[in-house]
């Protein structure tokens, strides 16, 4: 069943691995996750968070992987294969409850990038320093087709790159656009260092403040963070996964990725939360830090406009390699099961998901489709992906897979750590979701 769909595969490890981390750093990582680690305990919080990184990047991100390269095809023909490795139907229909969630995620996604190419527009033209934020973010969120440029821009943006391929495509673009994503937060990182009273971020995001970790709420928050960190949803890994070669040591990709993902959202913390302290600004999270508080502080600093130019870039590349990954899982998808030419089936998506967001650009409606989608849809999905890995088609061929390309073998820990440990905590992620007011990712 493998590579039937004809895509190729990734050429190197390297590749690979930057475009798994392309797809995991997103909006979490920049904004969700350094104001969720100062409200939690600062470095109290990294303690759970780091726990759960690990578990869900030994087991979880690399069992996404497996199963993709095991069956040679995104999560709707993947859930059947498992289904029908155990005489069973219905797996196809399953199959398309985290797909779904990954159009879901992109046509509110896309609306988003929308927003962050305009804010680089504007950066460079000026236009973002000499307006109020409250109302540049206000002309460009408050009404339906209100970015309808930008938003189409971003939308081609991906497609070109998936209609290249693999390899030519996906693969390139992230070997640029990750690197280039490290090294320009970095240079605002650096930058911010040297802000009066910048100190105050760094406490913020690095104190440990230990009686948190006797708060069960410090604990759920870290685990939601990691999983969702991870972009462990049951489909974008799984398509990846099945372009990987059977040489390639996945438990290590995977290990790489979950490593690079926390280094990104660590430096999104040092650039972004010094420079908010830095200027007595509120560190919330969500669009209103990144639209509106910090243009604000780049209002205030010294060539704020390009330090905002390079935030704004970086930002971009983020959300054009998470696009990618997710637009790619629902194109696979339409070429598999429409039986559509590679670009047909881009076309398609991309035109799917900017048709349905063209009447949602308003701030609220894509904020409620993005609830509805990350609240439900993708914890199910998630978890449906682990039970039909390591339960429905077994921890026994999942770890002959894992073996492929492997000499080191894996730890005696790993099968019970898939199998209920692994299983549990996703079952768990899927509970607080539901529960918690806006969910935990």
């Amino acid at each position: 069943m493998h590579q039937k769909n004809g895509n190729g595969t990734f050429t190197s490890k390297i590749g690979f691995v930057l475009a798994a981390v392309g797809s995991a750093v997103g909006m979490g990582n920049i904004w969700m996750f350094p104001y969720r680690t100062g409200q939690y305990g600062g470095a109290a919080f990294l303690i759970p968070y780091l726990l759960f990184i690990a578990l869900f990047g030994y087991v979880g991100l690399s069992g996404e992987f497996a199963f993709g390269r095991m069956t040679g095809t995104g999560p709707i023909g993947s859930y059947e294969f498992a289904m029908k490795s155990r005489g069973k139907k219905g797996g196809a229909i399953l199959g398309t409850i985290p797909l779904l969630g990954s159009l879901g995620i992109a046509i509110g996604y896309a609306i988003i990038v929308g927003w962050v190419l305009r804010s680089a527009f504007g950066a460079l033209t000026g236009s973002l320093m000499s307006t109020e934020p409250e109302q540049f973010f206000t002309e460009m969120s408050s009404t339906n087709f209100s970015s309808v440029p930008w938003h189409t821009l971003v939308i081609l943006l991906t497609a070109a790159v998936l209609i290249f391929g693999v390899s030519g495509g996906i693969e390139k673009i992230n070997k640029v656009m990750m690197p280039a994503f490290f090294i320009l937060f970095i240079i605002i990182a650096v930058r911010v260092a040297f802000l009066p009273n910048a100190i105050e971020g760094y406490k913020y995001l690095l104190v440990p403040q230990w009686e948190y970790l006797l708060n069960p709420r410090t604990w759920i928050m870290a685990m939601g963070q990691a999983f969702f960190s991870l972009s462990i949803t049951g489909s974008g890994m799984i398509i990846y996964g099945s372009y990987l070669p059977k040489n390639e040591d996945v438990v290590h990709s995977s290990c790489m990725t979950a490593v690079l993902d926390t280094c990104a959202a660590m430096l999104a913390g040092f650039a972004i939360l010094p420079s908010v302290f830095a200027f007595g600004l509120d560190p919330a999270s969500g669009p209103k830090l990144l639209f509106i508080t910090l243009p604000r502080v780049f209002q205030q600093m010294p060539f704020g406009r390009l330090f905002a130019f390079f935030f704004f870039i970086s930002v971009l590349f983020a959300g054009i390699t998470s696009l990618a990954n997710m637009l790619e899982a629902v194109s696979e998808a339409a070429q598999t099961r429409l039986k559509l030419s590679r670009k047909a089936a881009v076309l398609l998506a991309c035109g799917a998901a900017l048709a349905v967001g063209l009447f949602i650009e308003r701030d609220t409606l894509m904020g409620t489709l993005m609830d509805v989608i990350t609240i439900y849809i993708v914890p199910i999905g998630a978890i449906l992906g682990a039970i039909m890995a390591y339960w429905v088609l077994g921890i026994d061929k999942m770890e002959q897979e894992l073996m492929n390309g492997r000499s080191k073998p894996l730890s005696r820990a790993f099968a019970p750590l898939a199998k209920y440990v692994y299983i549990f905590l996703a079952a768990l992620v899927v509970f607080f979701s539901f529960i918690i007011p806006g969910g935990i990712g």
